[in-house]
């Protein structure tokens, strides 16, 4: 694999995770092929085509939820016009309505799919949980939000 090749592919996947975070649904819907399949943990997560996987997160992940997902350590192979990875993802949610954080770790295996516009795309996403732990904020009283972008505005 050439190295501009790996580097599209990681910009790729930081972008998706980018704009998920930032809840930025226009360029994060672009990262995704029309016909993208996703499957977060489990078959009650499991979505067909761009416009379901965006609705999920849009209406999963408005404003009241803080979300950070880090993925590292890519594992990439390409063929042509096809790739698949392998990435180590770490991710926090907070939920202050619910008082709620979650934290966990998992593996995600994605394909890509470069387009006849020469620009790569996730065809498929997911990933199973190592772990997932919650704690509720109320065991923590001396947490408190210091800043929060979606409040602040």
């Amino acid at each position: 694999m050439d190295l501009a090749t790996f580097e599209d592919l990681r910009r790729l996947k930081y972008r998706y995770l980018r704009t998920l975070d930032l809840k930025d649904w226009e360029p994060f819907a672009e990262t995704l092929t029309e016909d993208a399949t996703a499957c977060y943990g489990g078959e009650r997560l499991t979505f067909s085509g761009r416009a379901e996987i965006v609705g999920f997160m849009r209406n999963s992940l408005g404003p009241g939820v803080i979300t950070v997902h880090h993925c590292h350590h890519p594992e990439l192979e390409v063929d042509g016009d096809q790739a698949t990875g392998i990435w180590a993802l770490d991710d926090t949610v907070i939920v202050p309505e619910h008082r709620l954080v979650l934290r966990g770790a998992a593996f995600y295996e994605d394909a890509y799919r470069r387009g006849a516009d020469g620009a790569w795309r996730i065809a498929r996403t997911g990933y199973r949980r190592t772990y997932e732990a919650t704690l509720s904020l109320d065991d923590l009283p001396s947490f408190r939000l210091t800043a929060n972008r979606w409040a602040d505005g």
